[in-house]
Formats: structure tokens, C-alpha cells, sequence
């Protein structure tokens, strides 16, 4: 069964790093373009960052120049490097990956919080 698990989240002070991981199992990343996206209480999930299957990455201007998305293909994982964080990045953070074919996963979710 194909599924993404994160992990790396936790609590951070302000202008702190944090280094997310998703992997995946059951499936191989190599030919899914991939994204993170949040989530905060009270509010729509929004899309943070994507890397394509050639390694092109996009990032939302909420986190341009403090997050920094990548994947290994033969660890078969993405990341979200996340520094500089600020209160208004604490959320639910997911990992979503997507073919080209429109298989669509998501993993469970790793919280992140940014408070002193």
C-alpha cells in the first residue's frame, strides 16, 4: 500500500529551523512532482512549496528566501528545510505527491510550532 509519512516536526523558537522529511513507501517518488502544504487552526490548507520531477522548485512568497524544498529520489523523500521561523509558520504540515498519470497521495501530517 502506497503511503507518505512525515516527520521533523516539533516545536521551535522564533527564527529557528526545523528540517521536515516525508518518505514514501509503495510507491517510487522519482516520477511525481511533490509539494507541502499547511495547515494552521481555523484556516484553509494552503500550498507552501514544490519541487517537479526534474528537480524545478516553486515556492509560495510567505516563505520565498526562509524555506527551501528538495528531494533525494533514492531515498525516495522529500524535505522542507524551514529557517527563520516565525509564529505565523506554526501548522499542520503535508506532504503531497502527484503523477503525471493523476495518482494523488498524502501523508497524516506533522505539526509544527513556533513559539517562545
Amino acid at each position: 500500500q502506497a503511503q507518505l509519512v512525515e516527520s521533523g516536526g516539533g516545536l521551535v523558537q522564533p527564527g529557528g529551523s526545523l528540517r521536515l522529511s516525508c518518505t514514501a513507501s509503495g510507491l517510487s517518488l522519482d516520477n511525481y512532482a511533490i509539494a507541502w502544504l499547511r495547515q494552521a487552526p481555523g484556516k484553509q490548507r494552503e500550498w507552501v512549496a514544490g519541487i517537479t520531477s526534474i528537480g524545478r522548485t516553486y515556492y509560495a512568497d510567505s516563505v520565498k528566501g526562509r524555506f527551501t524544498v528538495s528531494r533525494d529520489n533514492a531515498k525516495n523523500t522529500m524535505y522542507l528545510q524551514m529557517n527563520s521561523l516565525k509564529p505565523e509558520d506554526a501548522a499542520v504540515y503535508y506532504c503531497n505527491a502527484i503523477s503525471i498519470g493523476g495518482m494523488n497521495y498524502w501523508g497524516e501530517g506533522t505539526r509544527v510550532t513556533v513559539s517562545s
